[in-house]
């Protein structure tokens, strides 16, 4: 068959990443377009990602006249993960342009495992639960013979105004029985042009794993689920080399939910490094238990890696707790003076607004920060999607808005302690304290490299007072503790 493959990611609809200016290519459409090709199917992706509107591949299904469209999403990037409401109406349009020439329409998205009613109501005439590559394979074999079969399991549909859903697709094992990604099939240069512009570099995404088997309760895995798959490390290192003599990238972002969770994978995977000679930079994400055992962070430092992004959460162990977390507030502490020890960079993911959290909590977090001072830190609130036990908390609350409009919209949409607009100064308060005492350990420290951060040190503070003075408006005794 003919397949028009292409995603809903359009990052002029998200203004947050379009600002950092730190794109990356859409590696599980990659990864599908790559196996569908191997089974003999011509395929064509419209990678639409800079485009201005969705209304650009209207081109594509014009020219190449695909007998199907398949709109998946990169199931590995956290951005598709979100759910935001930008991207779907963006799915929608291009469903729309697809039914209007007669094309059918198939769609593989974390959004869409969520709403499947919507997205088949607005065009789409099938949605694949799970991990898509063979339920995909086996749907467009069907629709080839024009006998299309509604037993394939992972998939849902619509008939009669009800969703059908039909028995769930097993994940795949052995990874390595995957082609590696179709990189031939889009244009790399705009995604090199503006990282070497705007950052003096050009990073890649790759993937090791797929899934995750922790069960944070806030934590949807609608895609790959709670099993975690894990590619051989001779697997990502041939694929490393390959994408190097094509793109010479300088730096990775492994986009695995947790990287090297397999035992003795790390010290397999620095040990081929080695023995390869590859000398690159990368990025990962990872548990702070995880970096504590045996010699983890120490294979890390061989293998290249420069940060590791830890989801911390809180500085409460009641939070962590009450998150189904799964760690403790002093195994963060001493993972990232671990990371520091190793001259590894160590960000932090944290949370804000999750239920039960009072101003001792906050105080809790806030205070892990001012003592760790780490590298970079992330700050959302807790957001509800569905799939999670912590959703069948709150759903009750959200009749109005459910999904974040962009990754910048950081609204929280149940009733907590505290305000929506608190978190949202508190989001603010907490990056600009952060940036100022970043500044004044790298004085103490005697960095002065780091002039203009240091530099930076009045802006930030008078910022922070000003964030103070909101939180006391809105919450005097809350804000009292910070």
């Amino acid at each position: 068959m003919r397949i028009l493959i292409t995603h809903s990611y359009f990052i002029r609809l998200d203004l947050k990443q379009l600002s950092s200016e730190t794109p990356y290519p859409p590696l599980a459409t990659l990864y599908v377009a790559s196996f569908l090709r191997a089974n003999g199917h011509e395929i064509k992706i419209a990678d639409l990602q800079f485009a201005h509107s969705p209304n650009a591949i209207d081109p594509f299904l014009t020219e190449f006249k695909p007998d199907v469209l398949v709109i998946y999403d990169d199931g590995f990037n956290y951005l598709t993960k979100m759910c935001l409401t930008n991207m779907r109406e963006a799915a929608f349009a291009m469903q729309k342009l697809a039914r209007e020439k007669n094309i059918p329409v198939i769609v593989s998205s974390s959004d869409a495992t969520d709403h499947i009613l919507e997205y088949c109501n607005q065009g789409a005439d099938y949605v694949i639960i799970g991990e898509a590559e063979i339920t995909l394979k086996e749907l467009v074999e069907k629709l080839d013979s024009k006998n299309p079969s509604k037993e394939i399991n992972g998939l849902a549909f619509v008939e009669n105004g009800k969703v059908i859903k039909t028995a769930p697709r097993q994940v795949s094992r052995d990874l390595d029985l995957f082609p590696k990604p179709a990189w031939d099939l889009i244009d790399i240069e705009p995604y090199k042009k503006i990282w070497i512009n705007r950052h003096g570099y050009f990073s890649l995404n790759f993937v090791t794993t797929r899934g995750c088997p922790y069960k944070c309760n806030w934590c949807a895995k609608p895609i790959y689920g709670n099993r975690y798959n894990s590619h051989s490390p001779q697997y990502v290192v041939e694929m490393i080399k390959e994408a190097y003599s094509r793109f010479k990238f300088d730096h990775i972002w492994f986009a695995d939910d947790i990287f090297g969770l397999k035992p003795g994978w790390l010290n397999e995977f620095a040990s081929l490094i080695k023995k390869e000679g590859i000398k690159i930079r990368y990025k990962i994400q990872s548990r702070a238990d995880l970096l504590l055992e045996e010699e983890n962070i120490k294979h890390l430092a061989q293998s290249g890696c420069q940060t590791v992004w830890l989801g911390a959460e809180s500085g409460s162990q009641k939070i962590l707790d009450a998150m189904d977390k799964g760690i403790k507030v002093d195994e963060i502490r001493r993972a990232v003076h671990l990371l520091k020890q190793h001259k590894i960079q160590a960000g932090l993911f944290l949370q804000f607004g999750y239920p039960g959290e009072n101003a001792d909590d906050l105080k809790r977090t806030v205070d892990m920060v001012k003592e760790l001072v780490p590298d970079d830190i992330g700050i959302s609130v807790s957001y509800p999607l569905p799939g999670t036990g912590f959703y069948e908390r709150v759903k009750e609350q959200l009749p109005n808005k459910s999904n974040w409009t962009d990754s910048d919209d950081l609204q929280l949409m149940f009733k907590n302690t505290y305000s929506a607009d608190f978190y949202k100064h508190l989001h603010r308060y907490v990056h600009n304290t952060y940036r100022a005492q970043q500044a004044i350990n790298l004085l103490r420290k005697g960095q002065f490299g780091n002039y203009r951060r240091i530099a930076l040190w009045p802006y930030y503070k008078l910022k922070s007072y000003r964030e103070k003075y909101y939180l006391n408006k809105l919450e005097p005794v809350a804000a009292s503790f910070l």
